[in-house]
This record gives structure tokens, sequence and C-alpha cells, in this order.
């Protein structure tokens, strides 16, 4: 960030004193600041002269007559002698993957696409684990053109075909199971059942990943990638669709966010390079599936020479510090894990200073929740003094970050660090009207390169207009809200669809949850503020007990004390419940509205698409209590 802040002054002729006055230039002039974001990693491919051309959103169209190709910029790597991967699997230790081996296998699997008469604009899927395979598969898509979408062998028949039958891909490649808990988990007949209901598929590819039975029909992947090629790369317009990614589709079918080759690796060498401080010959790590978005920052991490560490498993087996050992065993630069990692690790007791070799990690980040004010303080007195707690926080949306980390300002427990650079951030209230220090709607006023260029199948835009445009037309509604304070960094409360507004007062649900699940006795939370018909409003706290507690008054009173005191007597519950678990979406998000909508005695088929919870068993539970506050008078609360 240092050096790029001094390319801007030479450069752009631009003076900056501080991170907070370079963003400002960023936002205020999109042109300059997305050019020197070229120039200073140097991207191959040559700019045309216009950077953008339309400014309105939805619609906005970035660098028109620029063609290139995102594997091309990736594989530019190539040449260095480190790994490109260090893939792992539970017990296991580090393989190496080198650079001439990933793009060797990128150039066949290529060609053999090619062969078949994949051509730019069909899509290939996958079901497929966190392994190389996977890496391989999407660079290959991407060189010829071809739009890439995959889903990890944790989902469900249904859950995969939900997805992959929208976009009818011409090319299956999937795995034969993947490794969790210290088990082999094997798929390959819900793989059967995937190819069986994709009537598009003509080439199937099988993944032998943990040694299982073969797939009738399909193309062994050793067989896929046999012939060498020399690396051919498509060059395509800024805009030519790269990847499918998927929302959550917890009411519906999920949406397919399609974005660019252009947008996406503008926004990763900004995101990764800038504020994540990737550097060539650092390890990079996130704890991920293929189904998060973040696994697709770990492709991106290659082009700013680091190695991408892959990981097939659980993050706590055989024991609680797993990714710690991982972080040890690879030598890891930069860790990537669920707040909730943090917290767990906290719970348990554990020690990674003392208990674990960190010498190499510079940055420790969490994202997925917010991280409660106790874990921030753990990271520092437990993880690596010194070690920096970078927390962004985005969307799938833009396959990036909106507030994150920056090397150039201090820490505040508690709070993000800055508005990321190129990003026109404000928290808005419901008249349009900005504020600071304050929660708001958290809305982005100017495009950014990476904004979905479409939904699959809304041939209209309708579907993207009204999943971000309606509310504030023109500028980009995202759902969360947020707290932008007046020394530039951010506070996210959680979900604004889900929000809690008791006695006229908006309250984030995240805030709650972080007091809540400080405590020892309480492995997980949510809360819901539901409106009931009459005019009432139920807001109940559910709580998941550690093994062996129960929730006794001195329990529940001194929760509720925490909460009064800590956030507010607003932000006390109704009434706290022992829940038998609390269920997630495939991505590991808590299922706030869904939830909210059975305790608003909507029908469970109405309410949710049980594909795509974690638990689908648990929601019985969530409707059962519906079913009881509908019995009630609502008028009574």
């Amino acid at each position: 960030m240092a050096r790029f802040a001094r390319h801007v002054e030479r450069e752009c002729g631009v003076p900056v004193d501080g991170y907070e006055q370079l963003w400002s230039w960023s936002v205020e002039h999109p042109d300059q600041f997305w050019t020197a974001v070229w120039e200073f990693f140097g991207v191959r491919a040559p700019r045309g002269e216009t950077v953008l051309a339309d400014r309105s959103m939805p619609g906005a169209r970035w660098f028109p007559g620029t063609r290139l190709n995102y594997a091309e910029e990736v594989l530019d790597q190539a040449t260095v002698d480190r790994p490109a991967l260090l893939v792992l699997s539970e017990g296991g230790n580090p393989q190496e993957v080198s650079w001439r081996e990933l793009r060797r296998d990128v150039a066949a699997l290529a060609g053999q696409l090619r062969r078949w008469g994949v051509k730019p604009g069909d899509r290939v899927g996958a079901y497929l684990p966190n392994i190389p395979q996977a890496v391989v598969a999407m660079l290959a898509s991407a060189s010829i053109g071809a739009v890439w979408a995959c889903c990890p062998p944790d989902y469900g028949t249904t859950t995969v075909v939900d997805r992959l039958a929208q976009i009818e891909p011409v090319v299956l490649i999937v795995a034969d199971g993947y490794r969790y808990g210290g088990r082999e988990i094997p798929r390959t007949a819900e793989a059967d059942a995937i190819v069986a209901a994709l009537p598009s598929v003509r080439h199937v590819v099988a993944v032998d990943h943990l040694g299982g039975a073969s797939l009738p029909g399909a193309i062994a992947w050793s067989d896929a990638v046999a012939e060498e090629a020399e690396p051919a790369f498509a060059r395509l317009p800024f805009d030519h669709p790269l990847w499918i990614l998927y929302s959550s589709g917890t009411t519906g079918l999920p949406k397919g966010l399609v974005h660019g080759h252009g947008g996406i690796l503008l926004e990763h060498l900004k995101f990764i390079g800038l504020h994540g401080d990737v550097r060539p010959g650092d390890r990079y790590f996130w704890y991920t599936s293929t189904g998060w978005m973040v696994w697709n920052t770990l492709v991106s991490s290659l082009r700013l020479g680091a190695t991408a560490v892959l990981y097939d498993g659980s993050p706590t087996w055989p024991e609680p510090g797993a990714l710690w050992r991982l972080a040890e065993k690879t030598r890891l630069t930069h860790l990537g894990v669920g707040a909730g990692y943090i917290t767990g690790s906290q719970k348990a007791g554990l020690a990674p200073a003392r208990e674990n070799d960190l010498a190499p990690l510079r940055a420790l980040m969490a994202t997925g929740s917010p991280l409660p004010l106790d874990g921030w303080h753990w990271v520092v007195e437990h993880v690596k003094p010194g070690v920096w707690l970078d927390s962004p926080s985005g969307g799938t949306d833009v396959c990036s970050a909106f507030v994150g980390g920056c090397t150039l300002k201090p820490l505040y427990a508690g709070e993000i660090q800055c508005r990321m650079l190129g990003v026109a951030i404000e928290a808005w209230q419901d008249d349009g009207r900005p504020v600071v220090d304050e929660i708001g709607e958290l809305v982005i006023t100017a495009p950014l390169p990476s904004m979905p260029v479409y939904f699959w199948n809304d041939p209209d835009g309708s579907r993207y207009r009204d999943a971000y445009f309606t509310t504030f037309p023109g500028v980009w509604r995202h759902g969360d809200w947020v707290t932008l304070t007046s020394r530039g960094t951010a506070i996210v409360h959680g979900r604004s669809d889900s929000t809690i507004n008791r006695h006229g007062v908006r309250l984030g649900s995240a805030d709650i949850h972080v007091v809540v699940e400080r405590f020892d006795e309480i492995r997980e939370s949510l809360v819901i503020g539901a409106e009931l018909p009459g005019g009432g409003y139920y807001m109940p706290l559910f709580v998941v007990l550690a093994q062996g507690v129960t929730l006794d008054e001195a329990l529940e009173r001194r929760l509720v004390e925490a909460i009064r005191i800590e956030l507010s007597p607003r932000h006390v519950p109704d009434e706290i419940l022992v829940a038998p678990g609390i269920p997630h979406t495939l991505t590991g998000k808590r299922l706030e509205v869904p939830v909210k909508r059975l305790i608003q005695g909507l029908p469970l088929e109405a309410a949710v698409n049980p594909g795509v919870v974690d638990r689908p068993d648990l929601l019985d539970y969530y409707a059962a209590i519906g079913r009881r506050v509908a019995s009630r008078s609502p008028a009574s609360r």
C-alpha cells in the first residue's frame, strides 16, 4: 500500500498525505485510480484509452475496447522457482504443485475442452472439493473463455442441480468424494445423479480423489490432461463472463451472479495485493470450500506471486487447533478463517503462540461474521505478538470486500480499519441522508468493476435491479447495517433485512451475538425480531449451550445483564430459549431471515429451501416455535 501511494504521487501527480486522502482521491477519480492499479501491478494486456464509459448503476461499462484473459494474467507468474500450490488433506503433509505443473495441466485440459468443441461463453460446471484439479479446471475454462461454476461436494444433489441446471453446462467435472472429520465421504452416487439431471452435459470428467468407484461413462482426469498442449489464451472483452457465483438461495432458486474477467482481475489485485498486502513468495490460505467466494481469491493470489494453500478437511480435526497446526506446517504468511474459528479457539483454551511456530505469519484474516471484542484481544495476546488482524467485509455479490484492512492505518479493537480504495461507501438513513458515527444502510454510490456483469437468466435486468437498486434508485444497497466512523473505520452490525426494530429503534443482531457468545457456556446464538399480526413484536434469543451446561436462572441473569450493560435495555430479548442448534446456509451464515419467517408463522416450504441449509432437521424446531407464538395473543407483546 505504501509503494502504491508513492506510485500515485509519482505517476499521477497526486499528493498523498495518509490513507484517507488516498481513499478520497480513489473514489473521486475512478478513471485515474483504476489506471494506477493496472499499471502498478503490471497487467499484461494492452489497456484501452477509456476506463469508465458509463457510470450509471446498474449498467456501468468499464474499459470498453480492452481485451484480456484472467487465466493468462494469473499464469503470468509461471516462471518463478517456488510452488504454485501447496495441497493438504486431513492428517497429511503438504504436497507441492509447481508452476510448471500447473501451467502444463491448465494447457492440457484447455486443449481437451477445445477438442470437445467448448467455445467462449459455454459453461463448465464442477462438483469438486478444494483440490488442485479445481484450480486447474477453473483456469483452463477461463483460458478459452468458457464460464466456470463450481459446487462443493458437501452440497446435496438437489442443491447442486438447482444451481447448475440454470446454466446448462456442456462439461461437468466431478470428484468421487471429500474428507472431513477423519472420514472419507464418498459422493459418486450423488455425482451420478447430478449428471443424470443435467441433459446439457456432453462430457464428464471424473477426479479420483479418494480412490473410489469410477463414474460410468466419464473420462478419467488423468486422461483429460494426458495430451500436452501449448498454453493459449483467448483475449476477451473486459466484461466477458469469467465465473458464476450463487446467492444462498434460501427461498427460491439461487441467483447466478456473473462476474467478468477484467473486473475480477483488477478488484482482486486491489483487494489481495493492496489491502491484503500479499507479495511474491507469500503463502496465502483461507479455510474455505469451493462454494465460497474466498476460494476464488485463493486462485487470484497466484497473480501476485503467492503460493495458494489448499486444504480438504475439517478445521477442528483431529483437535480444535488443526488450522494453527496447518499454519505452522505450511509456513503461512496469511491465514484466513471464519470469526467463529477464533472464538472457538479462545473457548478451547488454545495458545497458538506457545503451541505452534507461527514466525512467518504476518496477517490473520477473519470474516463471515463480526468478531467479538474479546476475540480481538485474544488474537493479540495468544496468536502472535504484532500479528495484523484483518477483518474484511463484503460479499459474494462483488467477490470482494467493501471495508477491510490497511497497513497504513492503526488497528482499533472491534473496528474494521478502512473503507477500501475505489469503494464509494456510505451509511444512509431511510431518507438517503448519509451519516457518520451512526448506524445506517451500507450503500455504494458509484460503480465498482467487479459488480456483477448481470444475473444469469435475467434478460431484462429486473432481478438485478430488484436485488440492489430499488430502495435507492441508482445506488447499490447491500443489505448490511454499518457504522462509518469519523476516523475512517467501519463496524458492520449484521444484515439489514433481518433488522431488529424494537420500539422504533434499529438494533443489529450481530451486536447481540457478539456479547452472548463471549460466554463460555454458549456455543452459538441467534436473535430474531419478528413483527406479528395485530401489531405485536417478538424478540427471542436462541442459544446453543456448551456440553454439560444448563440454562438456569443464574446464567440467564448474567446474559441479560451483559446485554443490558454492554448494549442497552432495548437489546434485552423477550425470552432466552435453548435450541438444539442454529441453522446456517451452506456457506456458514446464520439463517436469520428464514427463521424470522418461521417465527412469523409462514409454512416451512414458503419460508426456506431446506436444500441450502446445513442442518435442515433443525427447521422443524423453529417452525414449532412459530406455531406456539401464533397461538398467543400478539397484542400482549
